[in-house]
């Protein structure tokens, strides 16, 4: 298998580990960061080791110049896109109740976990779609099974963000399953990641494994291995499906 993937939010957690995994199934991977260049060299230095090839691009996704350069630098570096794993998310801090968040942090959470998985695939679109050229491919969007429960208490904003990314997914597999392009997603319950850390509350993992039926938190290497396998393993004819990495829960 040979492709280029665009991972964004590829510096740590999930993205990482898709960026590895996917270099290891033969892709030339372009390692997006916002923010955490030595993270994500790390991650390039890594491949490098194992013979694959990558870039690595610094962009905030939310902002649509950072999204057409993203795309636009990796067609010049490692070709036409034909996989896109919308990864980037942003939870604000936990255990906040919605009386208490301010629109600051609202926007925040929309930028990132619904406009840019939208710039994203807009871009990859006009260069996988068949109408425009291309050969087809892949768009994965990373939800969370967050959508499910509505995070009451935590960040209810950040699972009705996720909830607005399963519609999309859905919506736009139909609208572009007859240009070749295969949209999915994956939702990620509890995650052995450093995400809870991120957003302040690095108990929560500990705190919730044992709502967990098989009585632990996936490891990012499992959410990695579902990614490439709706990637280049699933049947053609899935399309516009969300698939839950839970646990059980």
């Amino acid at each position: 298998m040979s492709g280029v993937a665009i991972i964004t939010g590829a510096s740590r957690g999930i993205g990482a580990a898709t960026a590895k995994l996917a270099a290891r199934k033969g892709f030339a991977v372009c390692i997006n960061h916002r923010e955490s260049a030595p993270q994500a060299q790390d991650i390039a230095d890594s491949i490098t080791t194992m013979g694959g090839r990558s870039i690595v691009i610094q962009a905030d996704v939310s902002r649509e110049q950072d999204v057409v350069r993203l795309f636009e630098t990796t067609d010049h570096e490692l070709g036409r896109v034909t996989a896109l794993i919308n990864n980037a998310g942003f939870t604000g801090p936990s255990g906040r109740r919605i009386e208490n968040v301010d629109a600051q942090t609202l926007h925040n959470i929309f930028n990132t976990n619904v406009i840019a998985p939208m710039l994203c695939a807009r871009e990859a679109i006009r260069r996988m779609s068949t109408r425009y050229g291309g050969q087809g491919g892949n768009i994965i969007n990373v939800s969370s099974t967050a959508t499910r429960m509505g995070s009451p208490n935590d960040w209810v904003d950040y699972a009705a963000s996720k909830g607005a990314i399963d519609v999309f997914t859905e919506g736009l597999a139909r609208e572009v399953a007859a240009d070749q392009i295969r949209v999915n997603a994956v939702a990620p319950g509890l995650t052995n990641t450093e995400l809870h850390a991120r957003a302040g509350a690095p108990e929560q993992l500990e705190r919730y494994v044992s709502q967990v039926p098989v009585k632990r938190a996936a490891t990012a290497d499992e959410v990695a291995e579902t990614i490439l396998w709706l990637m280049i393993e699933s049947p053609a004819y899935i399309t516009g499906a969300v698939i839950p990495v839970s646990g059980g829960r």
